[in-house]
Protein backbone atom coordinates (compact mmCIF):
# COMPACT_ATOMS: atom_id res chain seq x y z
CA UNK A 1 0.00 0.00 0.00
CA UNK A 2 2.75 2.45 0.71
CA UNK A 3 4.57 1.02 -2.26
CA UNK A 4 1.57 2.47 -4.48
CA UNK A 5 0.97 5.63 -2.31
CA UNK A 6 5.20 6.85 -2.90
CA UNK A 7 4.94 5.58 -6.71
CA UNK A 8 1.78 8.02 -7.41
CA UNK A 9 3.37 10.54 -5.63
CA UNK A 10 6.66 10.65 -7.49
CA UNK A 11 4.48 10.03 -10.96
CA UNK A 12 1.20 12.54 -10.27
CA UNK A 13 3.41 15.88 -10.43
CA UNK A 14 5.37 15.30 -13.49
CA UNK A 15 2.32 14.58 -15.54
CA UNK A 16 0.38 17.58 -13.72
CA UNK A 17 3.63 19.19 -15.15
CA UNK A 18 3.34 18.03 -18.53
CA UNK A 19 -0.84 19.23 -18.86
CA UNK A 20 0.91 22.71 -17.81
CA UNK A 21 2.93 22.68 -21.13
CA UNK A 22 0.10 20.78 -23.48
CA UNK A 23 -2.72 22.07 -23.45
CA UNK A 24 -6.04 20.03 -24.18
CA UNK A 25 -6.91 16.25 -23.22
CA UNK A 26 -4.37 14.08 -22.92
CA UNK A 27 -5.03 11.08 -25.33
CA UNK A 28 -1.81 8.78 -24.80
CA UNK A 29 0.98 7.67 -22.63
CA UNK A 30 3.96 5.87 -24.02
CA UNK A 31 5.67 4.08 -21.20
CA UNK A 32 8.78 2.74 -21.80
CA UNK A 33 11.93 1.65 -19.56
CA UNK A 34 13.27 4.87 -18.06
CA UNK A 35 10.30 7.04 -18.76
CA UNK A 36 7.21 8.12 -20.48
CA UNK A 37 5.76 10.02 -23.64
CA UNK A 38 2.71 11.72 -22.62
CA UNK A 39 0.46 12.55 -25.87
CA UNK A 40 -2.10 15.21 -25.40
CA UNK A 41 -4.38 16.85 -27.90
CA UNK A 42 -6.25 20.23 -28.66
CA UNK A 43 -8.37 20.77 -31.57
CA UNK A 44 -6.07 19.82 -34.61
CA UNK A 45 -2.86 20.13 -32.46
CA UNK A 46 -0.92 17.48 -30.91
CA UNK A 47 1.55 18.20 -28.04
CA UNK A 48 4.47 15.96 -26.70
CA UNK A 49 6.20 15.66 -23.71
CA UNK A 50 8.74 12.92 -22.51
CA UNK A 51 9.26 12.17 -18.92
CA UNK A 52 11.71 10.48 -16.90
CA UNK A 53 11.33 7.83 -14.17
CA UNK A 54 13.59 9.74 -11.88
CA UNK A 55 14.42 13.30 -11.87
CA UNK A 56 16.85 15.42 -10.96
CA UNK A 57 20.19 14.16 -12.91
CA UNK A 58 20.99 15.68 -16.13
CA UNK A 59 20.49 12.82 -19.00
CA UNK A 60 20.01 13.23 -22.55
CA UNK A 61 16.03 13.08 -23.42
CA UNK A 62 14.27 13.62 -26.78
CA UNK A 63 10.61 13.58 -27.78
CA UNK A 64 9.42 14.18 -31.48
CA UNK A 65 6.17 14.33 -33.24
CA UNK A 66 5.55 14.24 -36.89
CA UNK A 67 2.26 14.39 -38.71
CA UNK A 68 1.63 12.11 -41.82
CA UNK A 69 3.46 13.99 -44.48
CA UNK A 70 5.17 16.80 -42.51
CA UNK A 71 8.59 16.95 -41.21
CA UNK A 72 9.07 16.22 -37.34
CA UNK A 73 8.94 18.68 -34.53
CA UNK A 74 11.95 17.69 -31.99
CA UNK A 75 13.47 18.83 -28.70
CA UNK A 76 16.55 16.88 -27.54
CA UNK A 77 19.04 18.04 -25.03
CA UNK A 78 20.31 17.07 -22.08
CA UNK A 79 17.43 18.05 -18.95
CA UNK A 80 16.74 16.78 -15.14
CA UNK A 81 12.72 17.71 -15.63
CA UNK A 82 11.41 17.02 -19.27
CA UNK A 83 12.22 17.29 -22.68
CA UNK A 84 9.47 19.18 -24.56
CA UNK A 85 6.62 20.37 -25.45
CA UNK A 86 6.42 20.32 -28.83
CA UNK A 87 3.02 20.72 -30.63
CA UNK A 88 2.24 20.14 -34.32
CA UNK A 89 -0.95 20.81 -36.37
CA UNK A 90 -2.14 17.41 -37.49
CA UNK A 91 -5.40 18.25 -39.21
CA UNK A 92 -7.28 15.37 -39.01
CA UNK A 93 -3.71 12.97 -39.76
CA UNK A 94 -1.74 10.74 -38.57
CA UNK A 95 1.21 11.21 -35.91
CA UNK A 96 4.32 9.47 -35.36
CA UNK A 97 5.66 10.30 -31.44
CA UNK A 98 9.14 9.63 -30.39
CA UNK A 99 10.72 9.94 -26.98
CA UNK A 100 13.96 8.87 -24.96
CA UNK A 101 15.45 8.90 -21.86
CA UNK A 102 18.75 7.72 -22.12
CA UNK A 103 19.45 4.71 -23.53
CA UNK A 104 16.00 3.79 -23.13
CA UNK A 105 12.84 4.59 -25.94
CA UNK A 106 9.74 4.42 -27.67
CA UNK A 107 8.34 4.93 -31.18
CA UNK A 108 4.56 5.05 -31.20
CA UNK A 109 3.85 4.06 -35.04
CA UNK A 110 1.30 5.88 -36.73
CA UNK A 111 -1.74 6.81 -34.28
CA UNK A 112 -4.60 9.37 -33.15
CA UNK A 113 -5.39 8.35 -37.45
Amino acid sequence: MLTAAGLLTVAVPQQAEAAAYCPGRKVRTLPFATGSVLVYKRGSYVCAVTVPKKTGTKRTMMVSVRARGGRPVVDEGKYSQRAGPVTVYAGQRCVWVKGRVSKGSVSSGWILC
